[in-house]
């Protein structure tokens, strides 16, 4: 068999990169020869992945909710790699950016529509009697979510509302103190620290606060304000980062929001999520009022924040009972 001008240059290259490394081509050549062909399960590690739900209880909607929740870890792995990709790039351009941020609305996008997975997707008699199996375990405790919010904007925008002014110049460590997820996993009789915030800070506080540092001139946030002021032209970019902030802080914490109520709301006792969590002060957006970017906001705006959204659900919450 004759060799094509094609395949000869492809061999030559070959050899010129494997002699830079000072490696013998014809070695790799036989590995090549000898390996089997990749295959999609193999390629994936598809029997890796479906063996990854060890559900706790014999209540079969229980791998419904694990199984939910792991997909949910692959699409914030899938944002925070959109994140980095920005905040690590040599030389950042208004496109290179928008394009990124355009993927990770995306994902949220698709995270948020397919929360009626959540939402009626379970039995509530199943859900309210395995959940008890999962204490002191909670969907709060998502470090990549956390990384998600510290690389999308400045970090004091992340601690509590009531706290920003005082905390302006603090460090970051002192920031860190009064972030507000802090807030929304105290024990409701107490006001205590519940464990499973106790366990988080623990598992996660020294990269939470790495990241931070690490961010302070590449979130999100800064690295608009950068572009900006170099005279480009960032409206697309603008546009695309209102959507990053109604997704991540008012349609993903709303599409908790409406789970919880239909599953962990009763009259006249709600019931507490399995982490102890105030979620009716938690999740709702406009009690805590998180907003990434507010140059990118009207006043208005940002005083009716997720307040529609919020009383939309509840009215559709109560239509379907």
């Amino acid at each position: 068999m004759d060799f094509t001008p094609e395949i000869k240059d492809k061999l030559n290259q070959l050899q010129e990169k494997y002699t830079a490394m000072g490696q013998d081509m014809a070695s790799y050549l036989d590995g090549l020869l000898y390996a089997d062909f990749l295959t999609y399960w193999d390629y994936i590690h598809l029997d890796t992945l479906l063996s990854l739900q060890s559900p706790k209880t014999p209540f079969p909607d229980e791998e419904i909710f694990i199984m939910y929740h792991q997909i949910t870890e692959l699409y914030f792995k899938l944002a925070l790699h959109e994140f980095n990709q920005v905040a690590e790039h040599d030389n950042l351009t208004v496109e290179f950016f928008t394009a990124r941020v355009k993927r990770i609305n995306a994902y949220f996008n698709a995270l948020t529509t397919s929360f009626e997975v959540m939402v009626d997707g379970m039995e509530k008699e199943q859900f309210l009697k395995f959940r008890m199996s999962l204490l002191p375990a909670s969907g709060f405790q998502s470090g990549q979510y956390r990384m998600i919010e510290i690389s999308a904007t400045d970090f004091i925008r992340l601690t509590d509302k009531s706290k920003r002014s005082e905390l302006e110049n603090a460090t970051i460590e002192e920031q860190f103190e009064h972030i507000y997820w802090k807030f929304g996993a105290t024990e409701l009789a107490s006001g205590k620290q519940t464990l499973t915030l106790k366990q988080f800070i623990k598992k996660y506080a020294a990269q939470f606060l790495q990241l931070a540092k690490n961010r302070a001139s590449s979130n999100f946030a800064a690295l608009y304000h950068q572009l900006e002021a170099k005279g480009n032209d960032v409206s697309l970019l603008a546009e695309e980062l209102r959507k990053l902030d109604l997704y991540v802080n008012v349609e993903w914490p709303l599409s908790h929001y409406k789970s919880a109520v239909r599953y962990l709301e009763k009259d006249p006792v709600d019931i507490a999520a399995t982490g102890g969590t105030n979620w009716q002060k938690y999740l709702p957006p406009r009690f805590q009022k998180r907003i990434f970017y507010p140059f990118l906001w009207t006043e208005d705006q940002m005083n009716e924040w997720g307040k529609g959204w919020v009383l939309s659900v509840l009215k559709t919450l109560k239509n379907k009972d």
